[in-house]
């Protein structure tokens, strides 16, 4: 419980459970995903406690949401720089950690203070492709 306190979020034993299943988890999980798997620990549980909870999550910079579809919405834990890579097929979402040379020519970022970068790339997996 002491390690979430930095997420600067009232603790409840439900948002417990929701940063335990997010902590460590690369599966980049949308919060139907979520609410699934933490639901078998609170059967009263509302979706809208686990969307309310990502939403703060989000806004205090402790979680990345992801639109990789229209339909949904996914969440990435891992706040380090990094990118990512989709399978159009299957949506799988994979990290990718290594440095992505994109700069921005000074007259398109001229006026801007670039505060990060995020870039996603989109294709057909291995496993999807055979």
């Amino acid at each position: 419980m002491e390690k979430y306190r930095r997420f600067n979020i009232k603790l409840t034993p439900q948002r417990i459970a929701i940063f335990d299943y997010l902590e460590g988890n690369k599966n980049h999980p949308s919060a139907e995903d979520i609410y699934k798997a933490v639901k078998k620990q609170f059967s009263t549980m509302s979706f809208a406690t686990v969307y309310n909870t990502l939403e703060a999550l989000r806004e205090k910079g402790n979680v990345r949401e992801l639109k990789i579809d229209e339909h949904k919405k996914r969440y990435d834990p891992d706040m380090s720089p990094h990118h990512h890579v989709i399978c159009t097929k299957c949506n799988v979402i994979h990290d990718v950690f290594s440095d992505i040379g994109v700069h921005l020519p000074d007259e398109v970022s001229k006026g801007f203070d670039i505060s990060g970068k995020s870039i996603e790339f989109f294709g057909v997996c291995r496993k999807c492709k055979y």
